[in-house]
């Protein structure tokens, strides 16, 4: 078979799954990450800080194993980019720690937040510009603030103002590049590979940004015990900038869908009565308003959201994949099998510890218990790391081949994801600045001749297009690095 036909055969499986509907076969698509570079004979600094050497450990995947779906780069995160920027809060492979040790993120101390306790109006007043003035120098150790005056007889001012321009050019630049490269990336995974793009585009919970990005956990924690009105206030400030970044980052087609990595919104993190109160009122609505312009979201539920089930189950009928880390596979299989197709369940510690005949007997019970009737994807419980064994991943991947075939299943490519009007109540508030916008036009205006003598259109166009470029950088260091 030609890797034409590969492409549209696997494509046509994972999509009829996502569908929640019963394909030819059980389709696999595994998030490997630092995978990759093992079996590719790369460390994790080289996949990290080189993404050309993640693409190519990424296609060797992609061409060695019969998979139906892969991410162009599951490391993603390119610490080139984020040195370029100078982000504070990355341990990079090595150069802060070991070479072949996955990339982390450090916290802050509580006193040391990126956001402080007093912060919460301005966040909620103009997110995009909170980001920019206050959050980007924060976490930055080039990036300045409030600027001094006069310079200082030593011209340190003078170095920093030079630092400060480089770090913004050169994050700018770097973006651009690696968010360019992904194109080829995908045309080359299907081309030489035979492989289809498994997500488009990022989304994540106002509630999980500020306790990421913003406050930190233990500083959201506090505010949820002294200040939940403003949390409330500034996840809802949140919400038109997390569904603008999901939308406009997605798969136009609306074949596959948005990956939603969901953090610390659920139990035991937050209680009960704040997930109910805060976390979800805040996501379900975009959830709803994507599938309304016929986008499906991946719930990538890390750690155990079996709390959250019923809720989840609110929403529309095939609107979510529901990836399960430590959840129970089989009860969310009871709770949300009807409405949703799932992913998940085989543990990473049995791909990295156990024995293959542990992986096939995994792999079956999941299968026979799960995936009879369709609507259901082959992948390990989180995302993998240079400790899975090769061994093992071969027998998921082999035993599913093999046992996972439908009979009376469809090989046939199901339609794009539609519209559709039945998503729910539309309840994604307005902020006072629009969602992908840094400079309104309207306050451009005020600073050209009135009137101007030529196409006011045109004028405009063009620096929307461009504002929605500076609007589109500072969200995606937010969400994606």
């Amino acid at each position: 078979m030609n890797n034409e036909a590969l492409y549209a055969e696997r494509l046509a499986r994972y999509t009829t799954a996502m569908r929640n509907e019963k394909p030819d076969k059980v389709p696999i698509r595994p998030f490997v990450a630092e995978f990759t570079a093992k079996y590719a004979g790369f460390t994790c600094q080289e996949v990290t800080h080189d993404f050309n050497k993640a693409f190519i450990a990424a296609r060797k995947c992609a061409a060695d194993f019969d998979w139906d779906a892969v991410v162009g780069n599951m490391v993603y995160v390119w610490t080139g980019l984020t040195q370029a920027i100078g982000l504070k809060y990355y341990g990079v492979p090595g150069i802060d720690i070991p070479p072949d040790t996955g990339f982390q993120y450090r916290e802050p101390e509580e006193d040391e937040s990126f956001m402080k306790e007093d912060e919460y109006d301005a966040l909620i007043d103009d997110p995009t510009g909170f980001l920019y003035n206050v959050w980007l120098p924060r976490v930055s150790a080039d990036i300045l603030g409030t600027l001094t005056p006069n310079p200082s007889p030593d011209n340190r001012r003078g170095e920093s103002l030079y630092r400060n321009n480089l770090a913004l050019v050169k994050g700018g630049m770097a973006m651009l590049q690696y968010f360019t490269a992904f194109g080829p990336q995908g045309e080359a995974l299907r081309t030489e590979c035979g492989m289809p793009g498994a997500i488009a585009g990022i989304f994540k919970a106002p509630l999980d940004i500020i306790g990421d990005k913003l406050r930190g956990y233990i500083g959201l924690t506090l505010d949820m015990m002294t200040q939940p009105d403003k949390v409330l206030a500034a996840c809802e400030a949140l919400m038109p900038h997390m569904y603008n970044v999901a939308l406009t980052s997605s798969d136009p087609s609306g074949t596959v869908p948005i990956g939603f990595w969901m953090h610390r919104g659920c139990v035991p993190f937050v209680s009960a009565g704040q997930f109910e109160s805060h976390y979800w009122p805040t996501v379900k609505p975009i959830i709803e308003e994507l599938w309304r312009n016929g986008r499906q979201t991946l719930f990538y539920a890390e750690g155990d959201w079996g709390h959250h089930l019923d809720s989840f189950a609110e929403l529309p009928d095939k609107s979510i994949v529901y990836h399960v880390d430590r959840g129970d596979i089989f009860e969310t299989h009871k709770k949300l099998g009807h409405k949703f197709c799932l992913s998940g369940g085989i543990p990473n510690f049995l791909l990295a510890y156990g024995t293959p005949d542990q992986v096939r007997e995994r792999c079956k019970a999941v299968i026979d218990g799960v995936a009879r009737d369709g609507g259901y994807i082959m992948d390990a419980s989180a995302i993998m790391q240079n400790d899975t064994s090769i061994e093992n991943l071969c027998a998921m991947t082999e035993f599913t081949r093999e046992y996972g075939t439908y009979s009376g299943g469809s090989a046939a490519v199901p339609a794009a994801t539609e519209s559709r009007q039945d998503a729910g109540a539309t309840a994604i508030p307005e902020g006072r600045v629009r969602a992908g916008v840094c400079i309104p036009w309207e306050e451009k205006l005020k600073e050209l001749p009135n009137p101007i003598p030529g196409d006011v259109d045109l004028a405009r166009r063009i620096w929307e297009e461009v504002d929605a470029l500076g609007n589109m950088f500072i969200w995606q260091v937010l969400l994606s690095f």
